[in-house]
C-alpha cells in the first residue's frame, strides 16, 4: 500500500481555532465553500457531499472540537479519508488537511483534487472574512 498518495494542503490563517470549526462543520457554511450537505459532527454520521457532477458518500471517522475532524470521502472508485487538524498560531490557526487514498491508477482524482483543495481552501478563506460568519452559530 505505499504506492497510495496523499494530498496535503496547509495554510496559516488569521483567524481562531473556533471560526474555522465552524466553517468546517455547519451545512450551510460549508456549502458556500465546499459542496451542499448533510454534515453533522457525530462519530459515524454517514452524509454526503453534493455537486453539480455528482455526489461524495462520507461518514465521519473522526470528531475532536476545534482540533481534527476526519470523514471518508468515497466518489467514483474513489475511496479515500479527509482529515482536517487545527493548531492554533501565534496569528491565528495552522490548517492542515490531508486526503489519503489515492491509488496508482487514479491520477485524475489524485491531481484534480490537488487542484480542488487549493480552490475550496481559497474560498473557505472568503467565507471566513465574511463579518456575518461571526453570528452563525
Amino acid at each position: 500500500m505505499s504506492d497510495v498518495r496523499t494530498v496535503v494542503v496547509e495554510r496559516e490563517m488569521a483567524h481562531a481555532p473556533e471560526k474555522i470549526w465552524r466553517a468546517l462543520t455547519q451545512p450551510h457554511l460549508i456549502q458556500e465553500w465546499l459542496m451542499q450537505s448533510d454534515f453533522a459532527p457525530d462519530l459515524g454520521h454517514k452524509f454526503q457531499f453534493k455537486a453539480e457532477w455528482g455526489a461524495v458518500e462520507c461518514k465521519v471517522l473522526e470528531v475532536e472540537p476545534k482540533k481534527r475532524l476526519a470523514y471518508s470521502w468515497e466518489a467514483y472508485g474513489l475511496e479515500s479519508v479527509v482529515t482536517w487538524t487545527l493548531e492554533p498560531t501565534a496569528n491565528g490557526t495552522l490548517l492542515r488537511m490531508e486526503q489519503k487514498g489515492f491509488k496508482p491508477d487514479q491520477n485524475q482524482a489524485f491531481h484534480g483534487a490537488r487542484h480542488g483543495w487549493q480552490n475550496f481552501f481559497n474560498q473557505l478563506e472568503n467565507v471566513l472574512a465574511q463579518p456575518k460568519q461571526e453570528e452563525a452559530q
